[in-house]
């Protein structure tokens, strides 16, 4: 495993029942406290990968490597954020970020006194005892977002996070969460099928090639944050390029 890597696939592949072969023969590390993104075109087994890592579906072949130790199922270490949120219907919004602590067999005060914390980071303070049902799609997504945080795992896996939201709210959610990263120092994984949000995040952009799906490229697009604003981000030189480089490479594979 590389020095910075704390997640490690190596030689990842991946078929289905009905053989339809996802994956084939991926291996590359993920460094400590970046946000590397998944992307590539639809198919190619972004998510397949992703829910590889993080224990949900086993790899048909190769390995998975996180911290050291090799992947056999789900583990504190990671937190996933779904793309349809997979809250529970029947809880607040309090019982769903405090769950993941709940299963872990937390107690009820210490697990709530955690949940609020996270509330009020993702900005739902006031929204402990709603309802998923009460809420917009945007604020559903930051509950998810704030169960992930709750139990304070070292790698955040991410699933299209923001697809089902408006333009302007994904938008507010992007910076949010790089100034969430600035603080929290997290491991993300993130997939996304937007070129633009891909190279507006990340600090690695893996491009994967059709299905099935194997490394075709890393891109690092070496954008200056610090505290700039979004504008300026998106003026800047390294973005416009990666923008254009990401999108030479997979208008490639457009029909």
């Amino acid at each position: 495993m590389s020095a910075d890597a704390i997640v490690e696939v190596a030689g990842v592949g991946k078929t289905y029942e009905g053989r339809v072969q996802a994956l084939v023969d991926v291996s590359l590390g993920f460094p400590s406290g970046k946000l590397s993104t998944l992307l590539g075109p639809s198919g190619c087994g972004k998510t397949t990968l992703l829910k590889i890592i993080g224990g949900l579906i086993p790899a048909t072949t190769g390995e998975v490597w996180v911290k050291g130790r090799k992947v056999e199922g789900p583990g504190p270490e990671r937190a996933f954020v779904f793309q349809d949120f997979a809250l529970l219907p029947w809880a607040t919004v309090l019982r769903n970020v405090a769950f993941g602590l709940e299963l872990r067999g937390v107690p009820t005060a210490e697990r709530e006194e955690i949940a609020r914390q996270q509330i009020v980071e993702v900005g739902l303070a006031g929204f402990e005892s709603t309802y998923p049902h009460q809420l917009s799609g945007g604020m559903r997504q930051r509950v998810g977002l704030a169960r992930a945080l709750a139990v304070d795992a070292d790698i955040i896996l991410m699933d299209e996070p923001f697809s089902s939201v408006d333009e302007q709210t994904r938008r507010k959610f992007q910076e949010e969460l790089l100034d969430l990263l600035r603080r929290k120092q997290k491991t993300v994984i993130f997939v996304t099928h937007s070129i633009e949000e891909a190279a507006y995040l990340s600090d690695r952009i893996v491009l994967l090639s059709p299905r099935p799906g194997t490394v075709s490229k890393i891109i690092q697009p070496n954008i200056a944050r610090g505290q700039r604003s979004a504008d300026e981000i998106r003026r800047d030189k390294n973005y416009l390029d990666a923008v254009d480089e990401i999108w030479q490479i997979l208008r490639r594979y457009v029909a």
